[in-house]
């Protein structure tokens, strides 16, 4: 292998008595360890689950398929030790129990991460590859996540074993699409974006009343599925934003696959575009909480920063009488993770007026899985549209002045 990689993280280890060196990759943000043991078949489970509790990854150098045994075994060993808790189930609140399950999960995740294999570009195509016996074609999933990684094309890289097979997974997703009735086509989702595979809230967004075709901007798109259902209804034009440029790459690459391409666009805009219009939706991450990878950051909002973020800005961007659609799962108040209150409050502040709410129950696996420790909360979740505009400066609301109704849409 080459000398020390000068661009982006590498990885140094000793192996037959010479230094080797590899660039790290992380298409999750993942940082590179700091402690590295070159390993191979002669692994044991319980070797590899003590290096994984210290932090130590394991660099392996031996048959894949035994790499793929190995971590299913530490997967197994450590679902045991998440048994006996030392508080009774039935005292932990909800929020204790998701803080929990949240904590083992990401514990799991750290220490499953930890078995490293090699890709190389060394093949004849210039593929990238997995340079150990029995290993899988990976050429086509590796440039899917990591084309943007430094020095991708070229000489050596060390990944995550756990990503990479979540990657394969991911990019076996993008091929085939996601089927959304509500485009009359497929969405076809790239890594690290929000896989689309809960169809309630994109019906809530198929269903709402549209007063306005001229204009929409979607505010965190994502892979554009919402822009793309407004499009489909009839909306002239719309314009998505997003952080991440992969997520604005995904989003224009879903509109031109769906032919929506001259009336749909992303762009990479943290909110808001410029300008007003007469609809603006978000569908921002429905779970307060620490965002630890790029993958955490579709589900968590930190402090519900977008959220507010979204409301606060959101009345110098309509239009006069325009909407805002605010897509929310109630799933963190039935978690105790942020009350209703906290919520109308920050409407209120916001010089907003809530005119409806379209709600509508999960249809998802979860919400019928008794076994899920969250499952009291997960069944009664309620997912809601909810129509905003600008508070009239004579404080009179707008629309029909009536309470807010609760309208299932199944």
């Amino acid at each position: 292998m080459p000398e020390p990689i000068a661009d982006g993280p590498s990885l140094t280890w000793e192996q037959a008595g010479v230094t080797a060196s590899a660039r790290w990759w992380s298409a999750n943000g993942r940082p590179a360890p700091q402690k590295l043991v070159v390993v191979d078949d002669r692994l044991t489970t319980v070797q590899a689950v003590k290096y994984a509790a210290q932090g130590t990854a394991m660099l392996w150098l031996g048959d894949f398929h035994n790499a793929k045994q190995i971590l299913s075994a530490i997967d197994r060993r450590l679902a045991k030790g998440r048994t006996g808790d030392a508080a009774p189930r039935a005292v932990i609140s909800d929020a204790d129990a998701f803080y929990r399950l949240r904590q083992a999960r990401a514990q799991r995740s750290r220490m499953m991460s930890l078995i490293l294999v090699p890709l190389t570009f060394d093949a004849p195509e210039g593929a990238a590859s997995v340079p150990l016996p029995r290993a899988p074609r990976v050429g086509p999933a590796v440039e899917f996540a990591y084309a943007q990684q430094p020095g991708f094309g070229v000489g050596h890289a060390v990944v995550s074993l756990q990503e990479l097979s979540g990657v394969q997974s991911a990019y076996q997703w993008y091929v085939t699409g996601i089927d959304i009735p509500a485009v009359n086509g497929r969405i076809h989702p790239h890594y690290g974006t929000f896989l689309p595979t809960r169809h309630e809230y994109v019906d809530l967004v198929a269903q709402a009343p549209l007063s306005n075709l001229e204009l929409a901007f979607d505010v965190g798109t994502g892979t554009g599925l919402l822009a793309a259902v407004l499009v489909n209804r009839g909306v002239k034009k719309v314009v998505g934003t997003d952080i991440h440029q992969r997520a604005v790459d995904c989003a224009n690459e879903n509109f031109a696959r769906l032919g929506l391409q001259e009336a749909a666009e992303a762009q990479l805009i943290s909110m808001f575009p410029d300008g007003r219009a007469p609809l603006v939706v978000c569908n921002p991450p429905w779970l307060p909480g620490s965002a630890a990878t790029t993958l955490d950051a579709a589900v968590y909002d930190p402090g519900s920063t977008m959220l507010l973020q979204f409301l606060n800005g959101l009345t110098d961007h309509l239009a006069d009488d325009g909407e805002g659609w605010l897509v929310l799962s109630d799933l963190a108040e039935l978690l105790g993770l942020r009350s209703r209150q906290l919520l109308l409050d920050a409407i209120d502040q916001a010089g907003l007026d809530v005119i409806d709410r379209l709600d509508t129950a999960p249809r998802h696996q979860r919400a019928a899985d008794r076994s899920d420790l969250l499952h009291a909360a997960r069944s009664r979740e309620v997912t809601s549209l909810w129509r905003l505009r600008a508070k009239r400066p004579d404080g009179l609301q707008r629309g029909d002045g009536r309470p807010e109704r609760r309208r299932p849409t199944d």
